[in-house]
């Protein structure tokens, strides 16, 4: 398999995702897969002062750092959503993915496989287009969904300033945000009423090394 992850353009994967709403399959998931909301959920909750529609979602690994795998976790009815952790350094040469569990599983630490700029662009499509759906959907109730930050691994890796960016950007996607937003008005034209938060994410778990 190829070593590097092949990211798509903003636009494709809001094309590639609208086009999967009308066909009923997005990203090869039919709709008979789709969680639906239920306005008097006895699973809601609260969790980091938000709301959670469920209390289940998906843990830290590869398949939560591109887009298309978060929308697709949470068209299945993932609400807590840990993304892939970043770290300071991104020039990473390890075996890809960082976890394999074909029978029994191996996790290779330091194992970020996205840039962190890429990192951030990811997330923030992600959370995009669960807004994008939820409106497209005509679910009316709060979004109940929590992105949540995993950063590693020790302090001083998270105290350098690339790290310090990523947190920032995540607390405050307003410029980029607003830029993808015009780039598919003409797609969607209600994109830009949509409410979406310009904090992503103001939560964080922590990933050490074993043993620490």
């Amino acid at each position: 398999m190829n070593s590097e992850f092949s990211l798509i353009s903003w636009r494709h994967l809001f094309e590639l995702t609208m086009q999967g709403v009308k066909e009923k399959r997005v990203f090869d998931l039919p709709e008979a897969l789709f969680y639906q909301p239920e306005k008097n959920n006895p699973l809601r909750t609260r969790m980091f002062d938000q709301p959670l529609e469920n209390p289940v979602g998906i843990s830290a690994g590869p398949h939560s750092q591109m887009a298309q795998n978060i929308v697709s976790a949470w068209l299945c009815g993932a609400r807590y959503i840990e993304l892939k952790t970043v770290q300071t350094d991104d020039e990473l040469d390890i075996p890809r993915p960082c976890i394999d569990m074909p029978f029994e599983g191996y996790n290779c630490e330091f194992s970020q496989e996205l840039k962190i700029h890429q990192s951030y662009d990811e997330y923030l499509n992600a959370w995009i287009l669960i807004h994008i759906l939820k409106d497209k959907f005509g679910w009316t109730e709060d979004i109940g969904t929590i992105f949540n930050m995993s950063i590693g691994y020790d302090l001083e890796g998270i105290k350098k300033e690339n790290v310090q960016w990523f947190l920032d950007k995540m607390n405050d996607c307003s410029k980029e945000k607003n830029e993808k937003l015009e780039a598919v008005v003409d797609l969607y034209p209600r994109a830009k009423e949509l409410d979406i938060p310009d904090c992503i994410s103001d939560n964080v778990t922590l990933s050490t090394m074993h043993g620490c």
